[in-house]
């Protein structure tokens, strides 16, 4: 399938590398209550992108769109329970994968207009769920795969606890407010919060004898956005159900293919045609995008001015082993849970911080950060390679987290660890919010990062020399 061209700003239509326009203006609402321990699973659902919801300190008008104060739509994560995807049942797997994507989408949006309709809503969702993932399983079938028990995981149940909306302002009634999160309890003031950590913002630290080498990249000054995911949902349009900013690869969406990442152009210095990606980052203003009733944005309950990094590190060190081999050609890795707020926090890596507070590191808040001061977001990557594969089914078991000593258990090998830090210029208490799928509610564990090495060989050498030898490169 042929990639739509990039859409200029005079064009009305859908996504595909859509170029957004950027408000400056940011809403400084009431400070956000301070609190800090465990994350509380709360939420609070969709109520149609045409909802105004409740304003902050006000009422919803009647007939405006009922929410579903506290809970969310939980469905167990067929993709992430693949063991092995024969090449030739791939295309329709992914195919089927994404529908079911969609599918919980459409169920947590008919919920929220009629809470009455939960169990009607469940069942239909169980159906649709059921007659997809049958055809997942018969694909695998017929290439002499093994689907295990997947026909067990499609039903669904609504999960999560009470809690205080932080919604849009009194009276905005564009169909740009939905009141889908965040919430009061995932903010926390950085200065209230207790050293954690040595600064490093990773799970782990950098640690061993190793240098760095930093690739730079912008930060997406030409506006590259989609809502695809190449690595996750290949050859689905919308997969990600959110806008990925993308730096690096000019050419990438969901129908890339290996050829064309190859050939394309880059925006990264020594022709480094890796691509780099992650979900953009709002403020819950109202500032009406581009994307505001397109796939990703509106539609999916992703509202408000997109917000561009203000610096964009991008550094492959050690990650705690004294020696690594070079990446290969194409390798695919991923790091945190785009899903985590219903899978659970077993694959989740989000790290948050204010610049000169880095030693304070957050895993399920939003840091406000003191004026003067910039939020940080931190996604460091795993680096153990299996030697092996590019990908894999679930696209974590090719490429995992070393020990807490930082080496590999045996079979893998250690690689350089990619770790990305966004830094974002965001007035003390004013609301911001991750992209994210409509039922994980913009929850900051949500937080995740996409790589795939497209470094020249002589770039890569040159990083693995500068991590070996103790040098710090870029």
């Amino acid at each position: 399938m042929k990639r739509q061209q990039r859409i200029s700003a005079r064009t009305a239509r859908p996504h595909k590398r859509t170029r957004l326009s950027k408000r400056s203006g940011a809403l400084i609402v009431t400070a956000l209550a301070a609190c800090g321990g465990t994350a509380v699973i709360a939420a609070q659902a969709l109520a149609g992108t045409g909802a105004g919801g409740t304003g902050a300190g006000g009422t919803g008008a009647a007939g405006d769109g009922a929410s579903v104060a506290g809970r969310t739509i939980g469905c167990p994560d067929v993709g992430q329970r693949l063991r092995s995807l024969p090449a030739q049942a791939a295309p329709e797997v992914n195919r089927n994968l994404g529908q079911l994507e969609g599918q919980v989408a459409r169920a947590f949006q008919r919920w929220a207009a009629d809470p009455g309709a939960r169990d009607r809503v469940l069942d239909e969702l169980e159906r649709e769920r059921g007659a997809t993932i049958g055809r997942i399983s018969d694909a695998l079938r017929r290439a002499g795969g093994q689907p295990g028990a997947l026909d067990r995981l499609s039903a669904c149940r609504t999960t999560g606890k009470s809690a205080t909306a932080q919604s849009a302002p009194r009276g905005a009634r564009d169909g740009n407010s939905a009141d889908n999160g965040p919430f009061r309890n995932e903010f926390v003031d950085i200065r209230t919060v207790r050293p954690n950590t040595g600064g490093s913002g990773d799970r782990g630290g950098r640690g061993g004898l190793g240098g760095s080498f930093r690739s730079e990249c912008g930060h997406n000054e030409n506006g590259h956005n989609n809502p695809d995911n190449l690595i996750v949902a290949p050859g689905v349009s919308n997969g990600a159900h959110h806008l990925h900013d993308y730096v690096g690869n000019l050419a990438t969406d969901a129908f890339s293919s290996d050829n064309e990442l190859a050939g394309a152009g880059t925006t990264c210095a020594n022709g480094d045609r890796s691509t780099y990606y992650w979900p953009v980052l709002r403020l819950r203003d109202n500032g009406r995008e581009r994307d505001a009733n397109a796939p990703g944005g509106g539609q999916d309950g992703n509202v408000g001015t997109i917000l561009r990094p203000a610096e964009v590190s991008l550094t492959f060190d050690g990650g705690g082993a004294e020696k690594v081999t070079a990446m290969p050609p194409f390798l695919r890795v991923l790091t945190g849970d785009a899903k985590a707020l219903t899978n659970g926090p077993a694959n989740a890596n989000a790290s948050w911080s204010c610049t000169g507070f880095e030693d304070r590191q957050l895993r399920n808040k939003y840091p406000i950060c003191p004026r003067g001061s910039k939020v940080v977001r931190s996604l460091a990557f795993p680096n153990c390679w299996d030697g092996r594969n590019t990908d894999s089914a679930n696209h974590r078991t090719h490429v995992v987290f070393p020990g807490r000593n930082g080496q590999c258990r045996s079979g893998f090998r250690p690689i350089p660890r990619l770790v990305q830090r966004l830094t974002y210029a965001i007035p003390p208490n004013t609301l911001y919010a991750v992209d994210s799928f409509p039922d994980q509610l913009h929850n900051p564990v949500t937080d995740h990062g996409d790589f795939i090495n497209l470094m020249p060989q002589r770039l890569t050498r040159t990083a693995v020399d500068c991590v070996n030898s103790g040098r710090d490169c870029r």
